[in-house]
Formats: structure tokens, C-alpha cells, sequence
């Protein structure tokens, strides 16, 4: 019966021509209750790199803080932005070494060096690349509009509108989705985050 109180969420990564978008929905509830209707769940970790997360979000927030200070750290050490990869390899170790004691969220990394990257992450630290993704309760709906209409070296209005149509759908259908959506757009000249309201 505990399954039923862990909590939903929907989060989506997309890789279009020039960078990459995040999103998730603000809502946080816990099986039929809502606990808060205007939580953050998309983060910038470097000014290349960002994450959104589905599931338990004080598990999300310290692992965000932890990367982001080994990044800051890896910097000085290289003299130049980490990569998205590596961001992406850093927070799996942390995942895969708290695995008997698993951080609950479900992680969606994008960033961009030489090209966008998207990267999805599970409660154990596994790092799947893809050109799009999504994670939690609403993840099936959000792929369902992706899977039928996402195109390689799509511009930017158009990722845009497609991440908003997806996150739109997902909420639809999924009661612990909603209240509405952080955005967090990664390019190579800026980092931008919007709020997105939704009827």
C-alpha cells in the first residue's frame, strides 16, 4: 500500500537546433492529496547544464546542490564549463553509490557543449542518452505527443510548442501533474527559465 503515496510528477528534456528546454509541472502531492501547488522542479546546475526531476523533490534538491559544487569545483580544476556528459556521469555515481539507500527521483539532464545532449537518469544512477525524454507518473502521455512529432534540428518556437503541448497532455491525464510549468531553456549564448500558467 505504501506505493500509492509516492509522489507523481511529469518532467521532459528536449534537444532542438541550437539548445535544449526542460520542463516539469509544479505540483507535489502525495497519492490523493496535493501537498503544494507551486514547487520548483527544473534547475540550472552550470550555465551549460540543467536538470528537471519527477518524484521525491528534497532528494532532487540536495543532489542539485551537491553536483552544482562539484561542478564549480571541477571547473577551477579545468579551466572551463564541464561538460553535459560529465554532469550527467557525476550525478549517476552519487545515484549508483546511495543505491541501498536510493535518492527517489527520476532525473532529466540537457545541456549543451558542441551540440545539445539529453540525458535520463533513474534512482540508481543509470545514464540513458536520447534526443528527447521524460520521466514520472505522466511520462507516457508526454512521450506519446513527442514519439508523433518530434524532428531532429527542430527551432526553437517549435521545441518550445512541443514541450508545451506534451507537458499540456500529461497533465491532462495525470492527476499528480499540474498547477502549472517551469520551463529552462539552455543555449549556448543564455540560460533563460519562464513560468508557464495553465488552464
Amino acid at each position: 500500500m505504501a506505493f500509492q503515496f509516492f509522489p507523481g510528477a511529469t518532467a521532459i528534456g528536449i534537444s532542438y537546433s541550437d539548445g535544449i528546454i526542460l520542463a516539469a509541472e509544479k505540483r507535489v502531492s502525495y497519492g490523493n492529496f496535493v501537498v503544494n501547488k507551486n514547487t520548483k522542479k527544473v534547475f540550472p546546475i552550470t550555465e551549460y547544464v540543467g536538470a528537471a526531476c519527477a518524484g521525491m523533490i528534497a532528494d532532487m534538491q540536495v543532489l542539485v546542490r551537491q553536483v552544482s559544487a562539484l561542478a564549480k569545483i571541477r571547473r577551477l580544476e579545468i579551466k572551463r564549463s564541464v561538460a553535459t556528459n560529465s554532469i550527467a556521469k557525476l550525478m549517476s555515481v552519487i545515484m549508483f553509490e546511495r543505491r541501498y539507500f536510493p535518492l527517489l527521483t527520476q532525473v532529466v539532464i540537457g545541456g549543451i557543449e558542441y551540440r545539445p545532449q539529453i540525458y535520463t537518469l533513474d534512482p540508481l544512477g543509470s545514464v540513458l542518452p536520447d534526443d528527447y525524454a521524460a520521466v514520472g507518473s505522466g511520462a507516457e502521455m508526454a512521450l506519446g505527443v513527442m514519439d508523433a512529432e518530434y524532428t531532429s534540428g527542430m527551432s526553437d518556437e517549435k521545441a518550445k510548442d512541443l514541450v508545451v503541448k506534451a507537458m499540456k497532455s500529461s497533465i491532462q491525464r495525470d492527476s499528480s501533474s499540474g498547477d502549472g510549468i517551469d520551463l529552462l531553456t539552455i543555449t549556448k549564448n543564455n540560460l533563460r527559465e519562464d513560468l508557464l500558467a495553465v488552464k
